[in-house]
């Protein structure tokens, strides 16, 4: 990825996408919002939104070594 940047093209295509179909977007983002419903269940709000950052934060250190 060079640069580091976001793609202003790519943007926009995914931007038209959401406009033009929510469903799919509703699809994509289910197992996410199903994923965190459960860690809030199981662990609180604040467990969950840690586990999230901790989630999130190992995926970029992962991303980073395979670069």
């Amino acid at each position: 990825m060079a640069g580091g940047g976001i793609d202003r093209t790519k943007a926009q295509a995914a931007l038209e996408t959401v406009k033009e179909s929510p469903g799919i977007v509703a699809i994509t983002v289910a197992p996410l919002v199903i994923g965190f419903g459960v860690l809030w269940w199981a662990l609180g709000f604040w467990g969950a939104l840690l586990g999230v950052l901790v989630i999130a934060a190992g995926i970029v250190g992962v991303r980073k070594l395979l670069s």
